[in-house]
């Protein structure tokens, strides 16, 4: 079972936007596909870019697929509970 934080309602605020968006992603967002077995879509702010934590996910991420996404979007494969606590303790910053 994952901790929560305290600015999880923020976070998954931010995230709940995604599940109502259909495949277009808004401005100042991006769509990137998170899980270890089934792999989950969230459009997240771009702003989140910028953050050390957020840049060493990524690093990770381009070790493993490289360029190649199946699919189509950034795919991040890491537990979800682990993802939606980085952005929650993110967009507490």
């Amino acid at each position: 079972m994952a901790i929560r934080l305290p600015g999880i309602k923020q976070a998954t605020q931010i995230l709940r936007r995604s599940n109502s968006l259909s495949k277009g992603v808004p401005k100042g967002y991006f769509a990137v596909y998170v899980g270890e077995e089934e792999m989950k879509r969230y459009v997240i702010p771009v702003y989140l870019l910028k953050q050390p934590s957020f840049q060493e996910l990524l690093s990770k991420a381009e070790e493993e697929f490289g360029f190649n996404h199946p699919m189509g979007g950034l795919t991040i494969s890491c537990s979800e509970d682990i993802f939606i606590d980085l952005i929650c303790h993110l967009t507490r910053l």
